[in-house]
């Protein structure tokens, strides 16, 4: 058996940025909307992809955000939050809540669970949780989160690959 072949790439070390970020961008992974509630009682929500299941018993995943996000008070103020993963159809959805705007939900279906937080409209699935722990690790805080309630809807998931967005095609 022969060794697997690999297209002749120049190693690039990790103090360039710019490199880094393309090679991470290799790893494709699903989109969520990550959404709590802020101090004064306003909606929070942002896109994120660093979301990952860490533990079956007890039930518990991942997530990570920049430090410096206008989002972070929120989520260190408030120890629930829910993971919207959103269904193929919801591109614009993800492109509202990575921009910048005043009001992200303004416009987009949701309701609020028991403790008024949102829960997306048309997601492929909602995780509903509580924060257990928050590590600062390099420019970002990782938060570990107890699942307390989980709803999935028979839709494919929306997916991220270098930059760009994508549906799956077909199963293998």
């Amino acid at each position: 058996m022969s060794a697997p072949t690999q297209a002749a790439a120049t190693p690039a070390g990790p103090a360039d940025p710019r490199a880094l970020r393309t090679a991470l961008g290799q790893f494709a992974t699903g989109v969520t909307v990550v959404t709590t509630v802020a101090a004064d009682r306003g909606l929070v929500g942002l896109t994120a992809n660093s979301f990952s299941a860490l533990s079956l018993d007890p039930p518990l995943v991942l997530w990570s955000l920049r430090e410096t996000s206008p989002s972070m008070p929120a989520f260190r103020g408030e120890d629930r939050f829910v993971v919207n993963v959103l269904a193929e159809a919801q591109v614009e959805v993800s492109r509202r809540f990575a921009t910048p705007v005043p009001d992200k939900f303004d416009g987009i279906a949701h309701a609020l669970n028991e403790h008024g937080l949102p829960l997306l409209h048309g997601a492929a699935a909602w995780f509903e949780c509580r924060t257990v722990a928050r590590h600062g690790a390099g420019d970002h805080v990782l938060f570990i989160a107890a699942v307390e309630r989980f709803t999935a809807a028979e839709q494919a998931p929306l997916v991220f690959h270098g930059g760009r967005y994508f549906a799956l095609g077909s199963r293998l």
